[in-house]
């Protein structure tokens, strides 16, 4: 990019036999550019150009583009003028014009090595994230479906109110809500089972439940770009007035006030409590919810949490609903528990069965467009579930 468009032709002949070259004259057809058709592996600027600036131009595209190499071409190459740039712009190499074309090339190739570099470390990091994200929720649904079942109850009520609270990073937000119960893989299912159909825990149980949430955050806060998601986490049964050492208040992560809110919500309605009731409870616990967002509950709860009370023939059974007591076949065998989150796995081999099969069923219906939600090997959660249940202690 240069404001002289007899320079900016003849670089174009010049690389066009090794690379695909955009070409733009002045600083805001580059900036166009880059928003049309960007990012680019590197972007070769001049320094001296009117209206904006080389320093100007680079400092906006290192926001917009940070992983590309950006090569400041200028006659002015004076040292202090080289220096500003590498530091407050984060220009990568300063060629001096006239500049020879092997030069060029050279800095033109470091730089797309640079670029190639630094995008495959992340598509690295996003795979390697995903993959441990999925081994997470994968054990969790194993070990302890009550739990997973929670989470997967209160996920469209917590986004619906993080979108219309704008939030930032809202996948920082989705991620803490798939992983809020992460903790519980150390737990007994039992424990989650008695929360969803009485609301509360007390004594030890109580004592134990509460470390959950610790527990879920310290086994995320050694993976990397997951601590903000492991402090939503480690915050998310913390009341807004604060207690004990922590945050409080506005300081209290957005991710984990939500969910504070969210997750008391499920455990009114998952006990019993109608919405008004559940809501009315919640308005009586004073300098628990952050105010803003339980008028925001109260406003978006109900049909938009996404579930209502019905009773459905099996053959009615679908993707996305969840379980409100367990499943037993005619010999006693538990075929599916309470809270769980109904997959097409389950739904075939619960029609499968014939006459070991109940009739009817009492679930929690999500709306139609909740997508499925399956999660990990459908015969191998059967199989651990028999294991369990042949098991004396449960």
């Amino acid at each position: 990019m240069d404001d002289d468009a007899e320079l900016v032709a003849a670089l174009k002949r010049t690389m066009r036999r090794k690379y695909v070259v955009d070409v733009a004259v002045g600083p805001i057809r580059a900036l166009e550019a880059v928003t049309e058709r960007g990012p680019y592996a590197a972007v070769v600027a001049d320094l001296r150009m009117p209206g904006l600036d080389g320093m100007d131009f680079f400092s906006r595209l290192r926001r917009v583009c940070p992983d590309t190499a950006r090569i400041m071409l200028t006659g002015y190459a004076d040292l202090p003028t080289a220096m500003e740039a590498v530091n407050a712009a984060g220009v990568f190499r300063f060629l001096s014009k006239p500049c020879a074309e092997d030069a060029l090339e050279e800095a033109l190739a470091a730089g797309v090595a640079q670029y190639q570099q630094a995008t495959a470390e992340k598509e690295f990091l996003k795979g390697a994230l995903r993959g441990i994200i999925k081994v997470l929720t994968d054990l969790l649904a194993l070990q302890n479906p009550e739990a997973m079942g929670r989470a997967s109850r209160v996920r469209r009520l917590v986004l619906d109110m993080a979108r219309s609270l704008e939030a930032p990073d809202l996948w920082r937000i989705e991620l803490a809500v798939t992983l809020s119960q992460l903790g519980a893989l150390v737990m007994p299912e039992a424990m989650f089972a008695a929360l969803r159909a009485e609301g509360e825990l007390t004594g030890d149980r109580a004592a134990l439940f509460n470390r959950h949430p610790i527990i879920g955050a310290d086994l995320l806060a050694s993976i990397p770009k997951l601590d903000e998601v492991a402090d939503i986490i480690r915050h998310q049964e913390r009341p807004f007035a604060g207690e004990g050492d922590g945050p409080s208040g506005p300081d209290i992560p957005l991710g984990a006030r939500l969910l504070k809110a969210a997750l008391d919500y499920d455990r009114l309605l998952t006990s019993g409590a109608g919405r008004e009731a559940a809501l009315e409870a919640m308005r009586g616990r004073t300098g628990v919810y952050d105010p803003e967002i339980l008028e925001l509950l109260s406003v978006m709860a109900g049909s938009r949490e996404g579930y209502s009370r019905c009773e459905t023939p099996l053959s009615c059974l679908t993707a996305g609903m969840v379980l409100e007591e367990d499943i037993r076949l005619s010999t006693g065998e538990k075929a599916a528990v309470a809270g769980q989150v109904v997959d097409a796995g389950l739904v075939e081999r619960l029609r499968a069965l014939g006459g070991g099969r109940p009739e009817t069923l009492r679930v929690l219906a999500p709306p139609v467009e909740e997508p499925a939600c399956g999660i990990v090997d459908t015969e191998l959660l059967a199989l651990l579930r028999r294991v369990r249940n042949a098991s004396p202690h449960g």
